[in-house]
């Protein structure tokens, strides 16, 4: 066995000592990383934004599944229309039965510095009575914007993500059938003007109103852009002086953005969808020390129908009367304390201990905020 002189041992403990700090400021260093957040995900550019577009349009090649032209007479009218524009005229009073035709709408978004030849997805809705879109082809829209202009042109076959059968009185459908997607179904034909290089500034805009995180956007954007270069007008909107060449301009937004802060803890809040019954909160949720009693009301209503008949070879006639029978029943609730918590996990625990479903917890919740219990902002959508 090697002996190991003093000297050298001390050596090596300085050195293990010196490994395991480094390890240790890794360590944090990555943890504080990962607790950041990029500007870029807290922040928009003013004026920069897609502009929603629509057209009215045409498909063709159905199955069958096409517009009841007798229901939908606006069909027949844009296939008049169309065969007019190419020279075919139909005799007066023609009545069209079409069964692979349907009209629909389409939709779509032009991102933000889209220009002309550019390919974007559509959204073809059906706003007749067609059963299916399946196998259609959306023949040559318009797509226009608010000021009427034209902006794009849409046409190609649809990919509807379903399907349906039917057969003897029964039915059955997987899916929306009377919607559908065409992946690089429209090229853009105008520009949309953008303000993103007018100006000497720029202006950001939180994406959730903030004043904290307003403030350490600006402080992050001056601490590494230099200084007075990003003001905070208010809890939303920073102020930001940009270059005025375009390629300097664009080169600047993309260092700003890769910056990261410390983002600030959101208010805490609620959200309760009360057509679904789901309840969503957020980790600042905390709760006082409160006791909660909670029952069902049952109301349960049966009717029966009782025939009243004349008699034989009478003059009178058979009458039909309902006869309700209505229950009103309530279980009993124990009263059930609920310790305070403040963290998010304790919460959960906290109100699963009240075995109630999502419809009741949502009474519960509410309850609990007016009585001071719940600290956090209720909202219902």
């Amino acid at each position: 066995m090697k002996r190991i002189s003093l000297p050298e041992l001390k050596d090596r403990i300085i050195k293990g000592v010196v490994l395991a700090l480094t390890a240790a400021a890794v360590m944090a260093f990555g943890t504080q990383a990962d607790a950041q957040t990029r500007i870029r995900d807290l922040v928009t550019v003013s004026g920069v934004r897609s502009n929603p577009v629509y057209g009215y349009g045409i498909v063709i090649g159905l199955d069958g599944t096409g517009d009841q032209t007798t229901q939908t007479p606006f069909t027949s009218q844009s296939i008049v229309s169309m065969l007019q524009q190419s020279g075919i005229t139909l005799p007066p009073g023609a009545n069209l039965q079409l069964k692979n035709v349907a009209s629909v709408m389409v939709t779509a978004n032009l991102p933000a510095f889209a220009q002309p030849g550019q390919a974007i997805d559509v959204t073809v809705s059906s706003i007749g009575n067609a059963k299916s879109l399946r196998g259609g082809m959306l023949l040559m829209t318009p797509l226009k914007g608010a000021d009427g202009q034209v902006y794009a042109l849409a046409q190609g076959q649809l990919i509807v993500g379903g399907a349906g059968a039917s057969a003897g009185g029964s039915k059955t459908v997987i899916n929306h059938l009377s919607a559908g997607r065409i992946p690089a179904g429209a090229l853009v034909e105008r520009e949309v003007a953008s303000p993103f290089l007018l100006g000497e500034t720029l202006q950001l805009e939180l994406t959730t109103t903030d004043f904290s995180n307003a403030i350490r956007v600006a402080e992050a954007i001056n601490n590494n852009m230099g200084p007075n270069v990003a003001q905070a007008l208010d809890g939303r909107t920073i102020k930001v002086r940009a270059p005025s060449n375009p390629n300097d301009r664009v080169a600047f937004l993309s260092r700003v953005q890769e910056l990261s802060i410390n983002k600030a803890m959101g208010s805490a809040k609620v959200i309760v969808n009360a057509r679904t019954g789901s309840v969503v909160m957020n980790q600042a949720v905390m709760l006082e020390s409160c006791a909660v009693a909670h029952g069902n009301l049952t109301v349960k209503i049966t009717s029966t129908p009782v025939i009243s008949q004349p008699a034989p070879f009478g003059q009178g006639e058979t009458v039909v009367t309902e006869v309700a029978d209505i229950q009103i029943s309530e279980a009993g609730g124990e009263l059930i304390e609920i310790k305070g918590a403040a963290q998010l996990s304790d919460v959960v625990k906290a109100l699963n201990a009240l075995g109630a479903t999502p419809s009741d917890l949502i009474s519960i919740l509410q309850a609990m905020q007016t009585a001071g219990s719940l600290k956090a902002e209720l909202e219902v959508i």
